[in-house]
């Protein structure tokens, strides 16, 4: 990765890099030094085009991440923040790299007009096609190259359909990683990463492999429900949260958490279908039953569904308990579920009958799309214990890392 572009390697006459596989493996660092020394080395005077998942993302990932190697090569940089840009030189040579963020489909937007003389797309898979098809077409100075990278998704992924499957035919040099290949990680680290994933994002961020979501999400419940379903609380004390799926036609999920030390532990909870009941609920009602529900603890933190605007603002009017707006990615927030429950730092009571039942039922959806998607049945107790997860577990304790891969 260091030395493709350079006359002696055999593969300097291609156009583009792309580089994929597991996570810690290094691939993101080297791709950073190799590619500001490349533009170093054969340019002067011109722009080129940093991009990521969002700005911020850029300079923690990227920027920060090789300011150390810049300094000992000799290579001085000023960063404007206010423009988003960096200016690197070395030995009279100065050129401008602009810090991009591909978040949606109106990213794209922000980069037309603008010409590259290269660009790099940091984890590549998770940028909307049309933002990185358009940082790929501002490429226009002579000698410009694309340099990709990424951690694997579904094989029906378009990144994976356009690019790495049509490498040869494109002129593109494709390498694959794994940990192994990052010489700075023990063993012991090694395995730790290994431990934290299951299932798919084992095959994904451990293997590197692009592999189909498919079967129950989190089958490692239903294979040991010994590991996961509690008869007795190990503990008497700790914090206490509430967490909610809110529902009016869908059912309504609402479970009481309670967290000691490096464990949480689902307490009990309190469920409502509308269609079995055949009546619905006012915002008023589910506020009386998240009273009951709490009843007896001092709760923290009261983490709800965020399009539940009207019920988020009821808890507010009556000042009793502290509500946040839950963290809604889906995919990483099953991630984050997964990682936490394969290292048995979330466990869940047996009385909460409606989480144990949809832990057996809650599935991929096996439609042929290009991403992840779960199917939106018998997930309500699902959700809310991602939002818990993912909000609390993640963001507040950091037990487990909740940025996008």
């Amino acid at each position: 990765m260091l030395t493709w572009w350079c006359a002696a390697s055999p593969a300097h006459t291609c156009d583009a890099l792309i580089c994929d596989g597991a996570v810690r493996s290094g691939k993101t660092v080297c791709m950073a030094l190799s590619f500001l020394c490349w533009a170093t080395a054969c340019f002067d005077g011109a722009q080129f085009g940093i991009c990521g998942k969002s700005v911020s993302g850029v300079r923690h990932n990227v920027v920060t991440a090789v300011e150390p190697w810049l300094r000992r090569l000799g290579l001085r940089w000023t960063e404007n923040r206010t423009e988003h840009y960096l200016e690197l030189g070395c030995r009279g040579r100065s050129n401008r790299f602009y810090l991009f963020g591909g978040y949606d489909e109106k990213s794209a937007a922000l980069i037309q007009g603008i010409t590259f003389a290269g660009v790099l797309l940091d984890e590549a898979a998770l940028m909307p096609r049309s933002f990185v098809e358009q940082a790929c077409a501002r490429c226009s100075v002579a000698g410009s190259r694309l340099w990709f990278n990424c951690n694997p998704d579904g094989p029906l992924h378009w990144f994976f359909v356009e690019w790495i499957k049509k490498c040869r035919r494109k002129g593109l040099l494709y390498l694959h990683f794994t940990m192994d290949d990052n010489l700075s990680l023990s063993e012991p680290i090694k395995e730790r990463y290994r431990r934290q994933y299951t299932g798919v994002f084992y095959e994904r961020f451990i293997l590197g492999h692009w592999v189909v979501a498919e079967g129950l999400v989190y089958a490692l419940v239903a294979e040991h429900p010994e590991r996961y379903i509690l008869h007795e609380l190990p503990f008497n004390d700790g914090q206490f949260y509430i967490s909610i799926d809110y529902g009016t036609v869908n059912p309504c999920s609402m479970g009481l958490w309670c967290v000691n030390g490096r464990r949480a532990v689902r307490v009990k909870e309190w469920y409502f279908d509308s269609r079995r009941a055949q009546r619905q609920m006012t915002d008023e009602e589910y506020y009386a039953r998240l009273e009951e529900l709490a009843s007896g603890y001092y709760i923290q933190k009261v983490i709800v569904d965020p399009s539940a605007a009207s019920f988020i603002e009821t808890i507010r009017r009556h000042r009793k308990f502290l509500v946040r707006e839950a963290e809604n990615d889906v995919v990483n927030g099953i991630r984050v579920t997964a990682s936490l429950l394969a290292a048995g730092m979330v466990q869940v009571m047996d009385v909460c009958r409606d989480c144990r039942r949809e832990f057996g039922l809650y599935r991929w959806a096996d439609e042929k799309l290009d991403r992840d998607t779960v199917i939106k049945e018998n997930d309500h107790a699902m959700d809310e214990l991602r939002y818990f997860c993912a909000t609390i577990l993640s963001r507040e304790f950091r037990w487990v890392d909740w940025r996008k891969r």
